[in-house]
């Protein structure tokens, strides 16, 4: 699957554009917007990033929509609105969405066990570190396609944390785009669980198991089934596995030392066609390609006549699925927060460090793009970047700057 440009010398199907309209029919302000752009301005003066666009729709069109700044750090383009971005975890609701297409159709079961699809985690052993050692425990109850998709599956992330079990992720080569999905699946299924199925909210590579999930259902690629089922009826035809050469000129690149954590800074090559089509990672998508999709899911599943998700199913899937006395430790999850199955989830008007509505949902990806969806202002925003180290201060002020445009 390549993706495609919207501007080709032969005629092809480019991402049709959202309405738009001036924000004060809207309900937004345009001097609010304007502050917003100062602000963008001020941190790219800074230096903190080359450059962002930034897109903000209300009621069915979009009120705001600029790029910002340097698509590269290199003297080259200026960032535009059709820029390319590695989106990372802002796959994982596509890919969420995918599997509950399936649960729709009857193919699968959110209570059915992981194994029944993939069964080497039959095998799969809890590791618990008591007294400098990791020891393998049995699991008590089966980890479901539910844990996989709210992430208390037990399966781990090499990048949060230096625990025991991380540090076997961190030394093994879950990282390798040559191996293919299935290999994958089993590499992660020969590693310990990092707690019992169900006790606590880790962020992990639960959904790249989904989209093995996927494909053993389907039985066709990730990136094959994602197409048919959600990015062409979509007509996201900018998002995909990875970019065609000829759009090399598109692709927004990061600092090579990240400003704000003086570390290197490697993401993967657009241009390579990885052999694993990473469910919890992999995808490259434009704003507008990404704004579409958020449309798609503040209508509540339905755009442009195409139905992707049913309405009572994305409603689910928008709901808080972290039970009282599962364990939450991470900083992805803010206070006021809980998690469905493929976004985070806002419970609580309060509480968080920012402005919102409850009912709200949202993920973001570790390059620095990020998007929330608020069915209550019936208000989505789209914010693309590439610059890892401050990518939470962006949410946080992101989210402030569009609210206090709110009328």
């Amino acid at each position: 699957m390549t993706v495609q440009s919207a501007i080709q010398q032969a005629p092809a199907p480019h991402t049709p554009e959202l309405p738009r309209a001036r924000p004060e029919t809207l309900g937004l302000s345009s001097a609010r917007l304007a502050r917003m752009s100062d602000a963008f301005k001020r941190e790219i003066d800074k230096g903190t990033t080359p450059g962002l666009t930034m897109l903000v729709a209300r009621r069915g069109q979009i009120g705001f929509f600029e790029a910002f700044g340097q698509q590269g750090p290199a003297a080259g383009p200026a960032m535009a609105t059709d820029s390319l971005f590695r989106i990372f975890s802002m796959t994982k609701p596509i890919v969420s969405l995918g599997i509950m297409q399936l649960v729709e159709d009857g193919h699968l079961l959110l209570n059915d066990p992981l194994a029944k699809y993939i069964p080497e985690f039959a095998e799969t052993r809890v590791g618990v570190e008591r007294n400098g050692a990791l020891e393998l425990a049995l699991p008590l109850r089966p980890m479901t396609i539910q844990d996989l998709l709210r992430h208390t599956s037990g399966i781990a992330y090499e990048i949060t944390g230096n625990g025991m079990v991380q540090r076997m992720y961190q030394k093994s080569n879950l990282r390798d785009r040559h191996m293919s999905n299935a290999e994958h699946a089993t590499m992660v299924a020969g590693l310990p669980l990092i707690c019992q199925p169900g006790t606590e909210w880790n962020y992990s590579r639960s959904t790249d198991i989904l989209g093995r999930v996927i494909e053993v259902i389907s039985g066709l690629s990730l990136g094959a089934f994602l197409t048919e089922r959600i990015l062409a009826p979509l007509r996201m035809t900018e998002t995909g596995f990875h970019a065609a050469i000829e759009h090399k000129h598109r692709i927004a690149q990061p600092f090579p030392i990240d400003p704000w954590t003086g570390e290197k800074v490697a993401l993967f090559d657009p241009l390579e066609i990885p052999t694993m089509q990473s469910g919890g990672g992999g995808l490259v998508s434009t704003t507008m390609d990404y704004a579409r999709l958020c449309q798609m899911l503040l209508n509540g599943g339905t755009l442009d006549g195409a139905r992707i998700i049913g309405a009572k199913t994305l409603a689910f899937m928008a709901s808080n699925h972290i039970a009282a006395g599962v364990k939450v430790e991470s900083h992805l999850l803010p206070p006021g927060h809980g998690f469905g199955l493929g976004f985070a989830v806002r419970t609580d008007d309060g509480m968080a460090p920012f402005a919102g509505s409850r009912g709200q949902f949202f993920w973001s990806g570790v390059a620095g793009t990020f998007f929330w969806i608020d069915p209550v202002e019936q208000l989505f925003a789209v914010f693309m970047s590439q610059g890892p180290g401050q990518r939470e201060y962006f949410r946080t002020m992101i989210r402030s700057l569009v609210y206090a445009a709110v009328e």
